[in-house]
């Protein structure tokens, strides 16, 4: 069943396929082009947030103040236990 598929494939392409001559080069076919252009995010947590903030050296104010968090949250998800005293 295939070869009666490919045989016919080949003799309906076969005339309408371009025929390469001196003057003009063979035709290449290009990759058809994404047409998605949206960008792709990724939504991390205020944890990773924190996590992400601090190991590039800010302090916990610092983190607390940009992500509108009260220090105590900031020194949870950092693991900062603080001392009652």
């Amino acid at each position: 069943m295939s070869l009666a598929i490919t045989s016919a494939l080949a003799s309906v392409t076969a005339p309408n396929a371009p025929s390469a001559t001196a003057s003009q080069p063979p035709v290449q076919q290009q990759a058809p082009q994404p047409t998605n252009t949206s960008t792709d995010t990724v939504t991390l947590t205020e944890a990773q947030q924190v996590y992400n903030l601090y190991n590039q050296g800010q302090t916990v104010p610092q983190i607390s103040s940009s992500l509108s968090l009260p220090v105590s949250t900031v020194n949870n998800y950092l693991g900062i236990s603080q001392s009652g005293g």
